[in-house]
This record gives C-alpha cells, sequence and structure tokens, in this order.
C-alpha cells in the first residue's frame, strides 16, 4: 500500500505488456516502495539517505529498471526513470523502431500482439508465442496460433528506401486492417 507517499507512476510498454511502475518516497519516513502492476516489488523502511536510485526488474524479460531520486531545492526532489539504461523518453523511442505492436479484438477478447523486429520473437497478452518463419516471394511470413485462430505477420519492402520493411498482421487469411508499419 503505498498511501499518501505516492510521488510518481509511469507506464512502460514491452513486449510482455504494459506495465504500471508506482513509486512512494516517504521523506519525512525514509521508506520507499515499488509497484509494479499493483504488485510491491521494493520496500527500504527507514532510509535516512532520501536521494539515490532504487533498482528493480520489469517484466517476463526482467527488463532493468531504475529510479533516480534527486534532491531539486530544500525538500523537494525530482524522480526519474531509466529502462534498460536510457531514459524512459529514449526507451520508448527506440521501442518503437525495435518493435511493431497490434490490438486487436479475437473471439471479442483484446489481444495485444507485439513483434520483436530485431528477433522476430512475437508476444501475445504477455506471452511468448511458438513461431514458424518463412521465406515467401515478397518477403517473410511469421506463423503462429492465437487460440483456434491462425495468425502470420508478413514482412514485405516497401519499395520505399525511407520506409523500409513494412509488416502486416493477417488473421485467419484476412489482412487486419491498418496493419502496416
Amino acid at each position: 500500500m503505498l498511501g499518501g507517499d505516492l510521488v510518481a507512476v509511469w507506464e512502460v510498454a514491452l513486449s510482455d505488456g504494459v506495465h504500471r511502475i508506482e513509486f512512494a518516497h516517504g521523506t519525512t519516513t525514509g521508506k520507499r516502495v515499488v509497484q509494479i502492476n499493483g504488485k510491491e516489488v521494493v520496500r527500504r523502511d527507514w532510509m535516512f539517505k532520501l536521494v539515490g536510485k532504487e533498482t528493480f526488474t520489469v517484466g517476463e524479460a526482467s527488463t532493468k529498471a531504475t529510479i533516480n531520486i534527486e534532491a531539486i531545492s530544500g525538500f523537494a526532489y525530482e524522480y526519474s526513470l531509466d529502462v534498460d539504461g536510457k531514459n524512459l523518453q529514449k526507451f520508448t523511442a527506440d521501442r518503437a523502431k525495435t518493435t511493431k505492436t497490434w490490438e486487436l479484438q479475437v473471439d471479442g477478447a483484446d489481444c495485444r500482439v507485439v513483434l520483436e523486429k530485431d528477433t522476430m520473437d512475437v508476444w501475445c497478452n504477455g506471452r511468448k508465442m511458438d513461431t514458424t518463419g518463412e521465406f515467401a516471394d515478397d518477403g517473410t511470413e511469421t506463423h503462429f496460433v492465437v487460440g483456434e485462430h491462425d495468425c502470420c505477420i508478413k514482412a514485405a519492402s516497401s519499395g520505399k528506401k525511407k520506409s523500409g520493411i513494412v509488416h502486416y498482421f493477417v488473421l485467419d487469411g484476412e489482412k487486419v486492417p491498418g496493419s502496416t508499419q
């Protein structure tokens, strides 16, 4: 329970889902608490040093995250989050280049599919999927199954140097609208 000491909240999108990180900093009690998706992962009571860092891991891949606590004046503090060694803004921008995410409905339920372009790993609702890759005439295809549905992520050249490769999501043989890179 974070109580009235909650000072910062961040949302971090990883391949296995979007994680809500909450940080409580009791400046009078010396307490530091980190929660991820409502689960407490760090608790330190009676810390006499009010500035510093709290390091922990996030998600299935145990991605390293660090909360930086800095004094800005008197008893005012500034809090920032680094993920995988980068500030959150840079980490998010880099992830946008190396992943592609689709959010859609499958059998009436929300489904979040993430393609990691550098490894070609596919995640669906927080689970790494078993995939089969193959070359096709117009690029590559990565096949996997969600429930009873055949899924495929097709990668093909856009024909434009700036755009590079575009990715399409295909569900049961039908291209999902708006699923291009």
